[in-house]
C-alpha cells in the first residue's frame, strides 16, 4: 500500500476514535443530566457508550502500535547497541505476532457464539462488539510484520531503533539529531 493511503487510513482511524469519545461524552453527560434533573435516563445511551468504549480502545491499540507507543522495557533495551536493540526488536515482534495469532484465534472461536447473542437494549448482534478483535489482531500483526520485514532485510532506520529503545518519541527530530551526533 502506498504510504499516503496508509496515512489517510490512520487519520480516519484517529477521527473515528475522536468521534467515539465525543459520542460517549454526549451520551453519558446527557444521561447524568436526565438522571439527576429529571429522574429518568436513556438505557440505549448506556449500552452504546460501552460499545463505543470497546471500539475506541481496540482501534486505538492499532493506532498506537503504528506509532510504536505501546509499553516496552526501554531501560534494558536502551543499554544495548544497535545489534542488541535489533535482536530485542525481532524477539519482541515475534512475541507480538504470537499474541496476535492467539487473539485472532480466540475471536474466531468465539465468533459463532457472539454472532448469535443479542445485546439486550439495542438488539444488535454481539459480533459487532467482540468482532473488533479481528480488526485489532490483523492490524497489529500487519504493522508488526512490516517492521519485522524491514528489520530482517536491513531496511530498518536508526530512528526506529532509537524509538524502540525509548531514546526518542515519535516525531521528535531534535532528539534523533542529538542521538546520532
Amino acid at each position: 500500500m502506498p504510504v499516503r493511503l496508509i496515512d489517510f487510513l490512520f487519520r480516519l482511524f484517529e477521527r473515528f476514535i475522536v468521534a467515539c469519545l465525543a459520542a460517549m461524552v454526549v451520551m453519558v453527560f446527557g444521561n447524568v443530566v436526565l438522571r439527576y434533573a429529571f429522574d429518568s435516563g436513556i438505557a440505549l445511551s448506556e449500552e452504546l457508550s460501552r460499545f463505543l468504549f470497546v471500539w475506541l480502545t481496540f482501534v486505538g491499540a492499532v493506532v498506537v502500535a503504528r506509532e510504536n507507543a505501546h509499553m516496552g522495557v526501554e531501560t534494558l533495551v536502551g543499554r544495548f547497541g544497535s545489534a542488541g536493540r535489533l535482536f530485542c526488536m525481532v524477539v519482541s515482534d515475534l512475541l507480538v505476532l504470537v499474541c496476535c495469532a492467539v487473539f485472532f484465534w480466540g475471536t474466531w472461536r468465539q465468533a459463532p457464539l457472539n454472532a448469535s447473542n443479542i445485546a439486550p437494549i439495542t438488539g444488535i448482534s454481539m459480533i459487532w462488539i467482540y468482532g473488533i478483535g479481528f480488526f485489532t489482531s490483523i492490524g497489529i500483526a500487519l504493522l508488526t510484520l512490516a517492521r519485522l520485514a524491514r528489520a530482517l532485510s536491513g531496511r530498518l532506520g536508526e530512528r526506529e531503533l532509537a524509538e524502540f529503545a525509548g531514546e526518542l518519541d515519535s516525531g521528535d527530530a531534535a532528539s534523533l539529531k542529538r542521538h546520532l551526533e
